[in-house]
């Protein structure tokens, strides 16, 4: 068990230098304190060690409980991560959306009908940055859990007619 627990650890401690999640279509938003990523690896961590510590014994044991740990990190890590473009697929399209044709004030909702997870982008305001160059100021909202969070940016129009979020 004492193996176990030094596995679980290590795992932890990969996850904290993980980065947290971002606010969407690239901005630069407040994302959870944890990313579905970071919590995929450590989940999937925990449970390969623990399958892992099931093999072997004395040292092989601690090897596979090793491997176990790394392995069960390392997909739980790629589940979350897929997950995690998911949600950044619908929320650019929204944003895309808002962007282009929502009045000021105007929300554009998107929802993840796997993750659960919702938001919405709402244009503020829509300035001329350069001549012909238009851009919008903008809100965001995004709910992961029940906990809400918001931030602000700007998306300015590029020459091919697509929206970059500026900030």
């Amino acid at each position: 068990m004492k193996k176990v627990l030094m596995a679980c650890a290590l795992t932890l401690s990969l996850a904290a230098c993980a980065q947290p999640g971002g606010g969407g279509y690239g901005g630069g938003g407040n994302g959870p304190m944890i990313s579905k990523q970071t919590g995929g690896a450590v989940l999937g961590g925990v449970g390969g060690a623990l399958a892992g510590s099931q093999f072997g014994g004395g040292k092989g044991k601690l090897a596979m409980t090793a491997v176990g740990t790394l392995l069960g990190a390392f997909l739980g890590s790629e589940v979350g991560s897929s997950l995690d473009r998911a949600d950044h697929t619908y929320a650019n399209q929204a944003g895309q959306q808002a962007f282009e044709s929502a009045r000021a004030g105007q929300s554009i909702a998107w929802n993840n009908p796997d993750s659960g997870h919702t938001g919405m982008v709402t244009p503020t305001r829509t300035y001329e940055q350069t001549p012909g160059q238009f851009c919008r100021e903008y809100q965001q909202t995004v709910v992961v859990g029940g906990q809400e969070q918001r931030s602000f940016g700007t998306a300015c129009r590029q020459p091919d007619g697509s929206w970059k979020v500026a900030n």
